[in-house]
């Protein structure tokens, strides 16, 4: 039996789609759905919630938890990866509380910046535990990461791990509809090209019929732009370096050095960032579970339809070979030519039989390669700090963060690196 294996299934919805979307599946019925998690009681939930879908669906997959990781992997053709190390609490209110006593706020912190910086580091070792399991008992499986920080969890996975990698994010799939929408416009045949780094990937072609699409939608923005809305640094972005970004405005205000300023307060009103924006949603997903649970859980009832999630297709794909192509995360393989290549990209992907064969883009406008690089530059003294457990690499990464180091002095951030180290703990390994 072919074996799908769900890395941090208590993750109950995302679960259900992805899984749900399997069950769904012609291609995939038979195959073993096999779910971990090291929180045990919402492992279970998530098996329950599954074997109930898998009545109402008629789907012929066999649903299994497991308490043992290794045992999960063993013989899995697919992995599907969708932890969190440290939670909300108390990781994420570290993240967030300890920066602001230095003045430096943040609005999401999973990717980039101080919090993306140790999001990484507590992350990048459970990964690599992963690695080694893979590497031992399904040496062959391809591993589908849907964790953040995205890029740097790939990269390491890649290269460090050894294992068969992708890395899966919403922001390309939700681009150009977001977009669309936004602006009033139609969206219905339209050709469009992204690539760059993940949630600074950028919208780098919008056509319909060959007429390039892009002076409207400027023109639509700029009036949009007189009245608050939620997507206006994007906007911002867009009039100053010319495209559009993939990820949303709260992400990538964090990403730049332009708008999170001390100095400039004002700009936080006028371009209506949501400063803190991560734990309130992290407050109310945990309140909305205490209601959502016994709808998911225990609903015997319970139906789905296939959601737009890449995983399902791509197991399709491979197992069929009917082709789809896919916005991935890979590695740098001449795939953007003015981007390093240890980096790990956001690209057009082919997927069939074969795997995941990434597409030549070649050279991104100056611009948008540049403001590329200052994200990369902090993701791969991340990595160098996980290699090499020393202090001063994470100080490195974080000197060369583009919001932290508009904000404060190479001591303060020396310093605030060291009060996260210590705030983290056991979290972390040990840095020397």
């Amino acid at each position: 039996m072919s074996k799908i294996t769900f890395l941090g299934a208590g993750s109950t919805v995302f679960a259900k789609n992805v899984l749900g979307d399997c069950m769904l599946t012609p291609a995939l019925q038979g195959f073993e759905l096999a779910l971990f998690d090291i929180d045990h009681e919402r492992l279970k939930d998530s098996e329950n919630m599954l074997n109930n879908l898998k009545k109402t669906t008629g789907s012929t997959c066999r649903v299994k938890a497991y308490t043992d990781r290794k045992e999960a992997l063993r013989g899995a053709k697919y992995v599907v990866n969708a932890i969190q190390v440290g939670g909300y609490d108390p990781c994420t209110i570290t993240d967030f509380e300890i920066p602001k006593k230095y003045g430096l706020r943040q609005t999401i912190a999973d990717t980039l910046g101080i919090g993306g910086i140790f999001r990484n580091l507590r992350t990048i070792p459970v990964m690599l535990d992963f690695a080694r399991d893979i590497q031992e008992v399904c040496p062959d499986a391809w591993f589908l990461n849907y964790t953040n920080p995205m890029a740097v969890l790939t990269n390491v996975m890649n290269t460090d791990g050894g294992v068969k990698t992708v890395g899966l994010c919403h922001s390309v799939q939700g681009c150009v509809p977001h977009l669309f929408k936004s602006l009033d416009m139609d969206p219905s045949g339209v050709q469009s090209k992204i690539a760059g780094i993940n949630h600074m990937a950028w919208l780098l072609e919008v056509t319909r019929d060959g007429q390039d699409l892009y002076p409207e939608i400027k023109r639509r923005a700029r009036e949009k732009q007189k009245e608050k809305h939620r997507d206006m640094v994007r906007f911002e972005i867009m009039f100053k370096f010319g495209y559009y970004v993939t990820e949303s405005s709260e992400h990538n205000a964090e990403y730049m050095p332009y708008f999170i300023k001390r100095n400039y307060p004002e700009l936080i009103d006028r371009l209506n960032i949501p400063l803190d924006e991560y734990p309130r949603r992290c407050i109310r997903q945990i309140e909305r579970w205490k209601t959502m649970r016994e709808e998911l859980v225990n609903n015997q009832d319970l139906t789905h339809n296939r959601s737009k999630e890449y995983a399902s297709y791509i197991f399709e794909a491979m197992e069929t070979d009917k082709p789809i192509k896919i916005g991935g995360n890979v590695m740098n393989t001449g795939l953007i030519t003015n981007l390093p290549s240890d980096a790990c990209v956001e690209v057009p992907c082919l997927v069939d039989a074969s795997g995941v064969t990434p597409t030549y883009v070649g050279d991104l406008p100056q611009q948008l390669a540049a403001l590329n690089r200052t994200n990369i530059n902090t993701q791969l003294m991340t990595i160098e700090a996980a290699r090499t457990l020393k202090k001063e690499a994470i100080y490195q990464a974080a000197f060369l963060d583009p919001h932290t180091s508009a904000e404060l002095s190479l001591d303060e951030i020396v310093s605030l690196c060291d009060d996260l180290i210590e705030a983290h703990g056991d979290w972390l390994p040990k840095f020397k």
